[in-house]
């Protein structure tokens, strides 16, 4: 049975960060959104209530896109929030004593169940996660995506120096296990799987060369990595790859640069590095919480979003000091503040929704409403909070009544939420 879903909707016809608001956001007062399993339809009016008698009529005030995560690492569910450290000395004190445990399949699907959890409640419907080496660890991931019926991406990370022995792989165990895990996972329903290199540090050349050579081979899967998030991190690489024209070049040099290539951070590139990763239209993941809480920078959005770049955002959970999207974006807003930038409330929800799917070249499935697509629908209330409300009840727009829940709201806000057109218990 069909779910019509009455109040307000927000869809794109384009990008507003690139095009303006005006046209490319799209605001409906009064709309019907069909939620059915598969697909989702928004509907000119809500007058469609008395063409389809038998549909399950929910009327809230906000129904919108679920949100899209276009970089996390699930196993760090457990330590996010851990104080003081910043980027390498966060993975040798929390990230691999934390993922060392992932080796027990059992604490795999715990957290695995526990994150989505989370992330559902804050109304995330789309996930792309790293994983542990652990063969384990993908499968108890997809495993419970699958069980929800999400969409979700996800891969093995692979390392094979520069980390723990029961952390490290070799150049043929990564390329071996990764093959096996993509024929298995890739395209099974709504998932897929990514071949994930943590980072040039962590990977010999050999094992960089390896997983180069398996995504020449699955060319239709994504490919996802660390670049560019820390200056002394880049100092690191420079000295372990002292032939390498930046660090960018680290992985182009092994087949690991293109079209289906998801950056996370990117936020100290050089001209070079810029330049070449417009021109193969790779992605660029904006993660400002985790950006901030660890002490890594600050991500040009204007800039690089007017040059063209094809960008996403996320928590990069539990770098990230968040589970929530809307967290994600008040900090995408601060962070974009201090470079000069107020991103528009459109723009802020685009990055959340459109703007990720575009980075993990699934905007043909999901990240809109439009006829056809995924029914991954999230129901939000816009006065979730006394502070919320009483500064909502003041506004003269929508984007003005928006705002305040993206800089103050948290899973309060979420009321429900629908996945691959089917209402989500709890």
């Amino acid at each position: 049975m069909a779910d019509l879903l009455l109040g307000q909707t927000i869809g794109f016809a384009g990008n507003p960060m690139l095009e303006g608001r005006p046209g490319a956001a799209r605001h409906s007062a009064a709309a019907a959104c069909w939620s059915t399993p598969g697909a989702s339809s928004p509907s000119a009016t809500a007058d469609d209530r008395a063409a389809h008698p038998r549909a399950r009529v929910t009327d809230w005030p906000s129904a919108h896109l679920g949100f899209v995560d276009a970089h996390a690492h699930y196993p760090q569910t457990a330590i996010i929030a851990s104080w003081g450290k910043r980027l390498i000395d966060w993975l040798n004190s929390y990230t691999f004593p934390e993922e060392i445990s992932f080796a027990d399949p059992a604490h795999a699907a715990e957290i695995a169940a526990r994150y989505f959890d989370l992330v559902l409640a804050n109304g995330t419907t789309t996930v792309c996660s790293y994983c542990t080496i652990h063969p384990g660890s993908v499968t108890a991931f997809f495993s419970e995506a699958e069980r929800r019926g999400l969409r979700a991406f996800a891969g093995k990370t692979c390392m094979d120096r520069n980390a723990p022995e029961a952390l490290r792989d070799t150049p043929q165990s990564a390329h071996d296990d990764s093959k096996r895990l993509l024929e298995t996972w890739h395209g099974r329903g709504r998932l897929s799987y990514v071949i994930t290199p943590r980072f040039s540090p962590t990977s010999t050349p050999d094992q960089l060369a390896a997983l180069g050579a398996l995504w020449a081979g699955h060319p239709d899967c994504l490919m996802q990595t660390h670049l560019s998030e820390q200056t002394d991190e880049i100092a690191w690489v420079k000295s372990l790859y002292p032939d390498a024209r930046d660090y960018l070049d680290t992985y182009e040099s092994f087949g690991l640069l293109g079209p289906g290539a998801v950056f996370g951070h990117a936020i100290h590139l050089e001209p070079r590095e810029e330049a070449r990763l417009r021109e193969v239209d790779a992605s660029l993941v904006h993660c400002p919480t985790s950006n901030t809480f660890i002490g890594s920078g600050l991500f040009a959005t204007g800039r690089l979003a007017a040059a063209g770049h094809r960008i996403g955002l996320a928590t990069d959970t539990g770098g990230g000091s968040s589970f929530s999207m809307l967290r994600t974006m008040a900090a995408a807003y601060e962070v974009a503040q201090l470079g000069g930038r107020a991103l528009h409330p459109s723009e802020l929800w685009w990055l959340a929704t459109l703007g990720s799917a575009r980075a993990l070249r699934a905007d043909d499935r999901i990240g809109n409403l439009a006829p056809g697509l995924e029914a991954d629908i999230i129901v939000v209330d816009l006065a979730s909070t006394p502070a919320i409300a009483q500064r909502a009840a003041r506004a003269d727009t929508l984007w003005e009544a928006l705002f305040p829940t993206i800089m103050m709201g948290d899973d309060r806000a979420i009321r429900d939420v629908w996945v691959g057109g089917r209402r989500q218990a709890g």
